[in-house]
């Protein structure tokens, strides 16, 4: 699982106790399908932890991505999908999509106004390259959009600059305008509302995006420091990087160099100003990929379900110590494997799933969520608009300190968020087949961790795509060398990774599409 970023957790039943004969299943539907149980039964402890000692092994380095053990953790993964003769996603057959990636130094250079020279990291924090002369700027006041609201109406940002404040507008009554209440919307949360103003505005065609936010600034630039001094680099998409639009924020002082010259009233609106950019970095480019098998469904062959998981870890410490990430994510990566096997071996079987499964390890979660960004965001394998549901498996195989003594859970997040059809689903599953203890602590709004959007699921559920995201909670080895394979509880892996079968089995064969009721914020 990522680490929150600034830029951007003995069972009294045995887990086996969803010994159901091979019958049609009494989930509430139309229409009846074969049982999964028989195929449920092929996901075993012994195969789990058979692959989980070779992912999470030394020889895979830590699966850093882009780093020769994340190309030997790609291979070991293709192996699997060639030997259940599940085909490779691409439409040449093959499994791997290229993630373009580039690794960002910190820039240097300075921007002008009106002949005042304002310095990085000092005025302003990027990791963007932007050499050019403009003649003005476009103030867009909060740069938001929405379906009932928009800051660009009537203004054309093509190739131009922008300037943006962090917030969202009050009504007269001192409301806000996009909930209507007294409450603040996803707006004012500068950690997970600044990626939606640098996506709407790269959408828009702005050259360059100038974000002020006084309350973050010094925790911007404090960051900038510290990479600079480290003399760390950052990872990004390249297609998304700073020859597209640069995204820089500024502060106070450079804020009110701009500010001076907007009409008081706050019209948004174009503003003469002589603005020369002088910002320079050198990015490595990284080769890394996806890794992507589809298995067709037998009716509904243009629908899918989406099954991830994050192939790739943090590699190796300063000090040679391997970080082998057998909770985070081997084992959602091994869940993976033996939920492609059950519908493999249904399909050989005639009950192959009416939908299509699509089976992705994605890249780069590590380093803010890449490599599936780039599938949902720029190359979409699948049309987004026939996905059906995403199910994410990060970490489903060790205890969180919270749980010790009942033991016999998983946390659940985002079942809700979309669509309550899903959710409804997702109990009626469980209940069924596992008896989990489905504990939704971490699905709370207000939950600090902000787990929710820290994994890939994200992704799908911001393009109004319902997910599930399973997880165990983060435990004392999170993102360090003792998270190995010998810790996991093969156990309740096993029962998770069968529920998490069931879920997409019923997904894959319900008569109709999950519902989606409620609209991603």
């Amino acid at each position: 699982m990522k680490k929150l970023s600034l830029l951007s957790i003995g069972l009294i039943v045995s887990c086996n106790s969803a010994q159901k004969s091979v019958s049609e299943t009494t989930l509430s539907r139309t229409t009846t399908i074969a049982s999964p149980v028989e195929y449920a039964m092929t996901i075993t402890e012994e195969d789990l932890k058979g692959h989980l000692y070779i992912y999470a092994s030394d020889d895979f380095e830590g699966r850093e991505t882009g780093k020769p053990g994340q190309k030997k953790a790609v291979a070991y993964i293709q192996k699997q999908y060639e030997e259940l003769g599940i085909p490779g996603a691409k439409k040449d057959g093959t499994y791997f999509q290229k993630v373009p990636l580039e690794m960002s130094k910190v820039p240097s250079g300075h921007i002008s106004i009106n002949g005042t020279r304002f310095d990085l990291g000092k005025d302003f924090v990027t990791f963007s390259s932007l050499i050019s002369e403009y003649q003005e700027f476009a103030f867009l006041g909060f740069g938001i959009e929405t379906e009932t609201y928009s800051d660009f109406n009537g203004i054309d940002v093509q190739d131009k600059l922008i300037l943006v404040e962090v917030g969202e507008p009050l009504n007269e009554d001192g409301t806000y305008k996009l909930t209507g209440t007294n409450e603040k919307s996803l707006w004012s949360n500068f950690n997970e509302s600044v990626s939606k103003r640098m996506e709407i505005a790269a959408k828009k065609g702005a050259r360059g995006i100038l974000i002020h936010d006084s309350k973050n600034f010094s925790r911007l630039k404090a960051r900038y420091d510290f990479i600079k001094r480290s003399d760390r680099s950052v990872m990004n998409l390249a297609d998304e990087n700073t020859d597209k639009m640069a995204a820089i924020f500024i502060g106070d002082e450079m804020a009110n160099a701009l500010l001076e010259a907007i009409d008081p009233n706050g019209t948004l609106h174009t503003v003469p100003m002589k603005i020369l950019a002088n910002i320079k970095n050198e990015n490595q480019n990284i080769d890394s990929e996806n890794v992507v098998a589809v298995l067709k469904g037998s009716e509904k062959p243009n629908e899918y379900v989406v099954i991830s998981s994050h192939l790739d870890h943090i590699g190796i410490n300063a000090d040679g110590q391997i970080n082998n990430g057998a909770d985070d994510d081997g084992s959602g990566t091994v869940a993976l494997f033996e939920i492609a096997e059950a519908f493999k071996t249904a399909s050989a079987a005639g009950n192959g799933p009416k939908r299509s499964i699509v089976f992705l390890h994605v890249t780069g979660e590590e380093k803010g969520l890449l490599g599936s960004k780039y599938y949902t965001d720029h190359e979409p394998l699948f049309p987004l608009s026939n996905t059906v549901a995403n199910l994410n498996i990060d970490m489903i195989g060790r205890i969180d300190p919270k749980r010790e003594g009942n033991r016999n859970y998983i946390y659940l997040i985002g079942s809700d968020k979309l669509s309550i059809d899903l959710h409804n689903l997702s109990e009626e599953v469980n209940k069924e087949y596992t008896n989990i203890e489905l504990d939704y602590t971490f699905n709370d709004e207000n939950d600090p961790n902000r787990f929710y959007y820290r994994s890939d699921h994200y992704n799908f559920a911001k393009n109004n795509i319902p997910i599930i995201f399973y997880f165990n909670g983060t435990h004392a080895d999170y993102h360090r060398p003792g998270d190995t394979p010998d810790k996991i509880n093969y156990d309740l892996l096993e029962n998770r990774t069968r529920l998490i079968f069931y879920t997409a089995w019923e997904v894959a064969n319900r008569p109709k599409k999950v519902v989606v009721d409620k609209m991603a914020k």
